[in-house]
């Protein structure tokens, strides 16, 4: 029982793996966000071009950009997609990912939280039934210690929304729609697009619905675990007699 957090490299048939195996050296982070990968690249030996070129073969480069040695890459329509992707084995295994996965020198790189350690073994075992795999820490950690930031996926966090109900969401924020006082109303909001209040408005609750309830696994650990500290901090206090 407990929760533990582990890390480890593994080798399979991933083309931004094989990518970093053409190019040693190169390390490449990668984000999920929405059908995009964000793609953060360390290229200090390599071409630029010859390496945008392997990128842009895997799926469409949406923006780039250079800071020093590294590249900045936004691409869409990934060959390996979430959906087919290792991610959702340790979502099987009730263990959450810890972003970013890591590529370098043919290898891809994880960290994972898993809720019960019978989980985490579970999931090492299935992994290594048909992949190289080397776990490289194996650590038991407390509920109360687990960076919250950690356990927010935002692949995770906006499944299911569509893009209509992404883009109700973003013309709200933009106009302060969630503001005290609100900066618009929903009639306002709804016409800045070509569609109906009604229509507008469904799309914006549905969006609102939906990422109340993804988020809910979250809000329900850190909870948890606050009631855990404050349940530890009540007990460390020892009782005052009275006279």
């Amino acid at each position: 029982m407990g929760m533990h957090e582990v890390s480890f490299k593994l080798r399979h048939e991933c083309p931004y793996r094989e990518v970093s195996e053409k190019f040693p050296g190169v390390s490449i982070r990668e984000w999920y966000l929405q059908d995009c990968q964000v793609l953060e690249i360390s290229a200090p030996d390599a071409d630029d071009g010859d390496l945008l070129e392997e990128i842009d073969e895997l799926g469409t480069i949406l923006h780039t950009s250079i800071d020093g040695s590294d590249l900045n890459v936004i691409v869409q329509s990934c060959s390996c997609p979430i959906e087919e992707s290792i991610v959702r084995k340790f979502e099987r295994h009730n263990c959450v990912h810890l972003p970013p996965t890591v590529y370098r020198n043919g290898w891809e790189h994880y960290s994972v939280i898993g809720f019960d350690e019978g989980d985490v073994t579970a999931l090492l075992a299935e992994l290594d039934e048909d992949r190289e795999i080397d776990v490289l820490s194996k650590t038991s950690i407390e509920e109360q210690h687990v960076p919250h930031s950690s356990l927010f996926s935002v692949d995770r966090l906006f499944d299911g929304l569509t893009e209509r109900q992404l883009e109700a969401l973003r013309i709200a924020l933009d106009a302060g729609y969630y503001d005290q006082p609100r900066g618009a109303s929903i009639t306002e909001l709804a016409e800045g697009t070509t569609v109906a209040r009604a229509t507008f408005e469904e799309h914006l609750r549905k969006a609102e619905n939906k990422l109340v309830t993804n988020a809910g696994q979250f809000v329900r650990l850190l909870t948890e675990a606050q009631g855990d500290v404050l349940r530890a901090g009540a007990r460390s206090v020892e009782p005052v007699e009275s006279d």
